[in-house]
């Protein structure tokens, strides 16, 4: 009987064993990814393996109605996110499958929380959260899309169940995915940032490239450690790990050899979005042409050595944290919009393949290929610095009218503080007046995003009512504030259309009504005559067009709607007493 159940009990663990390799592990070749079924079934298995020490948690609905998942790591069994600051310990958020057809981090992720769980091996200052698999939505529409890529044998699609690009969709957040995702990052704050996925493009030899926070658009504190230590260690680990890597953007503008300029990541993107967060970010890019074991194993290996020097240099971390916030509270002048200084060029060592021109089979005429049979390693030229294209001072307040919902609800859910009008207040500050914009015919990502915002910045008295929205500017969220509030902005909150009703007139007139008021105007007002006889001047159109004067007299008249082009947030420029909520 003894030796029944002894036979029993090693069958129940070799069971259990089998049981925690990941789907990827037991396909054959290692050329498959996880289902979303498959990933939350693995999760709930080693749940209930490690139940101390793990805890699934689910946040909000995505827009296919399921809710994000999100994996929690912590050795000393602490999963409030209030008790762990308190602790003092480092938070690293990693996201996996926003683009589901990028899948390395999902399979990645699952073999490395049953490892760290499985030899106790989990960090003692640093608490673990990953994403298990973010579009879902994307992961259930399963087939072959990604044409050019090296397996796996089938994988989920970029857009998610609207459609919608997600790594474009932060700063505007039209998914309940992206709302899910601003829930998790205000409620555990990490220090650190990691979003896995995968890249297309030329070919070269390097399994993985990496994307980092542009050092000219993040916070220099931050900046200063991550181009001295965090980025050269994850460098050199990689490489003895067998997976040297270079940064991303190899052939973005040619072919690899002419260059890398380093990718800048604005507010729209992940890591764009966290660096407003004062998050040090990092998007792994493994290459789509390389078998998918090596991309998943080289994920696995990143993870792990950024998991390493954020438990080494957890109290420093920590404290660039609060350095960078108190900073950005301080701050008085913010970036808005950056490009590539080409005046200012390093070099880098580059391993490619040589690219020649054959005839293609296709159309017969000439097309490109990379020969695997000639490697090269040449030095090329990496455009790193990045100048600032617009800035804006900030105010001491920002007032945002009520009806202004989504704004005044993205404020909150990034855990902005925001104080009410007690009363309704006529307040004198600094309106915008937009003068040219430039908006595309066709929309990206559901959107017309206006660009080249041209301000006509008034001082003058606007009236705001109870309940109105006053966001002063001290607050480590600072960044995200003013690149959203400031409509010049790359990714500003205008630039993306949350503000076009303004853009609309309201009120216009009946002519042969205005006639004779707008005669009395210029009896009444020699200045508003001369200004439209020297527009006369100046314009033949004008003076040869009664409907085109009678319309100037009217724009230039105290009928004319104050409201029409003028930005709805107001800029408080002196800090004046308000009976505030």
């Amino acid at each position: 009987m003894k030796r029944v159940l002894s036979i029993l009990f090693a069958c129940f663990i070799a069971l259990g064993a089998h049981a925690q390799l990941t789907p990827f592990e037991q396909s054959k070749d290692k050329n498959y990814t996880a289902t979303y079924a498959e990933v939350i079934s693995y999760y709930k298995a080693l749940n209930k393996l490690y139940p101390q020490q793990m805890k699934m948690i689910n946040y909000g609905t995505t827009d296919v109605g399921k809710p994000l998942t999100l994996i929690v790591l912590s050795r000393d069994k602490v999963f409030d996110p209030a008790q762990i600051k308190k602790l003092d310990k480092r938070v690293l958020l990693i996201n996996n499958g926003i683009h589901p057809g990028e899948p390395e981090g999902i399979d990645a992720s699952m073999m490395l929380t049953r490892d760290l769980l499985k030899s106790n091996q989990l960090p003692k200052d640093v608490v673990l959260c990953f994403i298990a698999l973010y579009n879902i939505d994307g992961n259930l529409n399963r087939g072959q899309s990604r044409v050019s890529q090296n397996g796996p044998v089938a994988y989920g699609f970029r857009g998610n169940y609207r459609n919608l690009d997600l790594n474009r969709d932060f700063i505007k957040a039209d998914s309940r995915n992206a709302l899910a995702f601003t829930q998790i990052l205000t409620a555990w704050q990490p220090e650190i940032f990691l979003d896995n996925h995968t890249s297309d493009g030329a070919d070269y030899q390097y399994v993985m490239t990496l994307i980092e926070t542009q050092k000219d658009k993040q916070n220099p504190i931050l900046a200063d450690y991550t181009a001295k230590t965090l980025t050269p260690y994850l460098y050199s680990h990689m490489k003895k790990s067998g997976y040297e890597m270079i940064p991303y953007g190899a052939g973005e503008e040619g072919l690899p050899d002419s260059g890398i300029v380093s990718f800048l990541e604005t507010p729209r993107f992940a890591t764009g979005f966290t660096a407003q967060h004062n998050i040090i970010s990092y998007i792994t890019e493994t290459h789509m042409l390389k078998p998918f074991d090596k991309r998943v194993y080289a994920t696995y290996d990143f993870m792990q050595h950024l998991i390493t020097i954020n438990q080494r240099d957890a109290k420093l971390i920590g404290q660039l944290k609060k350095q960078a916030d108190a900073a950005v509270t301080q701050q008085k002048t913010f970036a808005l919009k950056w490009e590539v200084d080409k005046d200012k060029v390093d070099t880098i060592t580059f391993k490619g393949y040589e690219a020649g021109y054959k005839t293609s089979e296709v159309s017969g005429l000439k097309r490109l290929y990379y020969d695997r049979n000639k490697p090269y390693t040449k030095t090329i030229k990496y455009y790193n610095t990045y100048k600032a294209t617009a800035t804006a001072d900030k105010p001491v307040a920002y007032v945002i009218p009520q009806a202004w919902g989504k704004v005044i609800d993205l404020f909150k859910l990034n855990g902005v503080k925001l104080q009410q009008l007690a009363h309704d207040t006529t307040l004198n500050l600094q309106m915008y007046y937009f003068g040219d914009i430039k908006t595309p015919a066709k929309p990206f990502e559901g959107h017309y995003l206006h660009s080249s915002v041209q301000l006509n910045p008034v001082d003058m008295p606007v009236k705001f009512y109870a309940g109105d929205y006053v966001v002063y500017t001290n607050q480590a969220i600072n960044r995200y504030i003013v690149e959203t509030l400031e409509p010049q902005g790359v990714d500003s909150f205008f630039s993306w259309n949350f503000f076009d009703s303004v853009l609309g007139e309201k009120e216009y007139f009946s002519d042969y009504v205005f006639e004779d008021i707008a005669a009395t105007l210029l009896k009444k007002d020699p200045a508003l005559k001369k200004k439209l006889d020297d527009a006369k001047t100046k314009d033949p159109q004008l003076a040869g067009s009664a409907a085109a004067q009678l319309n100037f007299v009217y724009r230039n008249s105290p009928y004319f709607e104050k409201t029409y082009m003028r930005y709805p947030v107001g800029r408080l420029l002196t800090n004046t007493k308000l009976d505030l909520n």
